[in-house]
């Protein structure tokens, strides 16, 4: 079919493997997010799809053509990378022409296609501008705009905001945004920020350990993680995991916590393994600071992070296990209250042994 696949895709360097039979499909106009810790073998893979590194084995097909045997120049890709890299003694026009003019594109060509680029980039009255002239971010355009006039069938973009302030990386996020809705090209991103994962890919690609995860649509990532890893590295802060026990009875599984504790959850007991020994999987938001009175445990605070609207409460269940809980903004608890939660057993997840989740049913 048009667009993108991996099919079976390897690589070492030399007895430490990086990628372990790496299967993927993107479709056309498709914006994916790679999203991984560091040496999760991301970006090896950024690089074997546009040909700067070479594959141990595997297949990279595009638009129905194998292109890993090709060169870069003729994969139809072009990448955007973590470092500018502007030539600093051209203007922008000339840094976003070099590429064609190595290509032998007619020079009238070249100018269309690079004042088209930098119209749809809004850097057209930078054109006669050095690198040195302009703001980060305008470099950051620049780099894109030298890959938009390649005119090519997939976008590689390997980090390209994380050399940005918090400003320019949300102002430039949104510009991302705005610039997938106008070319007719596919969108593969590297990136350690959640933020911009879940803003702008249609799907994420979590990598960990050499191989792929889960690929998900951002919310389906975030709300019914594959395993205890995606649960814990995507969503900030991070899902708590407490041991449990599975209770006897009913079609759904209920779990008595270190502290005596029990959560009815909504996730069935067939779908789970056999067993007693499960994890059970909270995100904040489903784990409430309460008056003694509506609560179903008791916890101690550690600390908690004062965000305005709300606030993070930070505490430690009676027998040890650390949980992170919501509370209003404007709480009066600090550290070392005891404090009451009201834990949303329906909105939980467990997790089996090997770390595979289990959740409530999809609506």
């Amino acid at each position: 079919m048009p667009g993108l696949q991996l099919r079976g895709v390897a690589k070492s360097f030399r007895n430490t493997e990086v990628l372990s039979n790496v299967d993927l499909d993107v479709a056309p106009r498709e914006f994916i997010a790679f999203l991984g810790p560091s040496g999760s073998g991301k970006s090896t893979l950024l690089r074997i799809i546009a040909g700067l590194e070479t594959a141990d084995a595997g297949e990279v097909i595009l638009d129905d053509r194998r292109i890993d045997g090709l060169p870069p120049g003729q994969r139809g890709v072009a990448m955007v990378f973590q470092h500018y890299a502007l030539y600093p003694h051209m203007s922008v026009r000339q840094n976003m022409a070099f590429g064609l003019r190595n290509a032998r594109v007619p020079q009238d060509q070249i100018d269309r296609l690079v004042e088209d680029a930098a119209r749809v980039l809004e850097i057209d009255p930078l054109l006669e501008r050095k690198p040195a002239q302009l703001s980060g971010g305008q470099r950051q355009r620049v780099a894109i705009g030298r890959a938009i006039v390649k005119s090519p069938k997939l976008f590689l973009l390997d980090e390209p905001l994380s050399n940005l302030d918090a400003a320019l990386r949300l102002r430039t996020r949104v510009e991302l945004a705005q610039l997938r809705e106008r070319v007719e090209s596919a969108f593969i991103m590297v990136t350690h920020d959640q933020a911009e994962a879940m803003t702008l890919a249609d799907r994420i690609v979590v990598f960990n350990d050499r191989r792929i995860q889960q690929i998900a649509a951002p919310m389906e990532i975030y709300a019914r993680p594959a395993n205890r890893f995606v649960a814990q590295f995507v969503g900030s802060p991070a899902m708590s995991i407490l041991p449990a026990t599975l209770a006897d009875g009913g079609t759904l599984a209920s779990v008595k916590l270190g502290d005596g504790s029990r959560i009815d959850t909504s996730v069935g007991r067939d779908s789970l393994p056999a067993g007693a020994q499960v994890e059970l999987g909270l995100r904040p938001e489903h784990v409430r600071v309460v008056l003694s009175g509506e609560a179903n445990t008791e916890a101690t605070v550690d600390l908690v992070e004062r965000l305005g609207e709300r606030s993070l409460v930070y505490a430690r269940l009676r027998d040890g296990q650390q949980v992170t809980a919501e509370a209003e903004g404007t709480t009066t608890a600090k550290v070392g209250d005891t404090v009451g939660l009201r834990i949303d057993g329906a909105a939980a997840h467990l997790f089996g042994p090997d770390g595979t989740g289990y959740h409530r049913a999809a609506a």
